[in-house]
């Protein structure tokens, strides 16, 4: 198999932890560094040659469409409106019927420098029907390294936890996961999927973040304003070798 599979991105949530900027504004539409946070996920795709999009809405869907009306004309975009209510499981399958035989679900508010033909790749050689992108878990308080008598050794300014691997998106999946789909994504279907055997994770080690909160969205902003200082892009348009450096 080697045709890009389409690209579905959820866009359909209310952002309550990015409160106020989210009353009236998807989260997803939110401003990174002159542009919605999902236009830079969408850029992620594309540069490597995805360029064709499923953007699964709810929330002020109509603004969701409207963007989509702005974007690069080479690309192929859809706009399915799953409901303001419906949770991401149910959007998912609201967008079954534009979807390949393999697709990509993410989500729009999560960039990382994941190498899409390394993970289609991992994903094509196992025997599952779903790959999630796992990264190592960041810590969002500074840690300690204690000695044997309790002296402290040593500061470490927010970790990364490697150890503790969390779900960072960029999942790909196969028509197969349809076969009993119930229930929200990360809640039911995930975890059911790994109970049957079917789910596997891919290790990514690059640079990778969420826009969970506003704070988030201007350290998002900080990141991407150094890195284009430094190397030309954003981190998350750069090669793991280049954004690790």
């Amino acid at each position: 198999m080697n045709a890009r599979p389409k690209i579905l991105i959820l866009c359909g949530g209310r952002g309550t932890r990015a409160y106020p900027h989210t009353v009236q504004l998807p989260k997803p539409l939110l401003d990174v560094n002159g542009c919605p946070i999902v236009y830079h996920v969408m850029t992620i795709f594309a540069e490597q040659g995805f360029d064709r999009f499923v953007l699964a809405a709810g929330f002020r869907a109509d603004m969701i469409r409207d963007f989509a009306s702005t974007l690069p004309s080479g690309w192929e975009v859809d706009v399915v409106d799953g409901g303001e209510e419906a949770h991401k499981g149910d959007r998912v399958l609201s967008s079954r019927e534009l979807l390949g035989t393999e697709f990509v679900v993410t989500y729009g508010d999560g960039v990382g420098n994941v190498d899409l033909d390394e993970l289609l790749h991992f994903h094509r050689a196992h025997p599952g029907c779903a790959t999630v992108t796992v990264v190592p878990l960041p810590s969002q308080y500074g840690t300690l390294e204690l000695g044997p008598s309790g002296r402290v050794t040593r500061f470490l300014e927010k970790p990364r936890l490697d150890d503790h691997w969390i779900n960072a998106g960029f999942m790909v999946m196969d028509q197969r996961v349809f076969d009993g789909w119930a229930g929200d994504l990360e809640s039911d279907v995930l975890p059911a999927l790994g109970h049957r055997g079917e789910l596997y994770a891919y290790r990514h080690r690059g640079f990778w973040k969420s826009m969970d909160t506003y704070k988030d969205a201007l350290d998002l902003e900080s990141i991407a304003k150094t890195s284009e200082s430094e190397h030309g892009q954003p981190p998350w348009l750069l090669s793991n070798r280049v954004a690790s450096s």
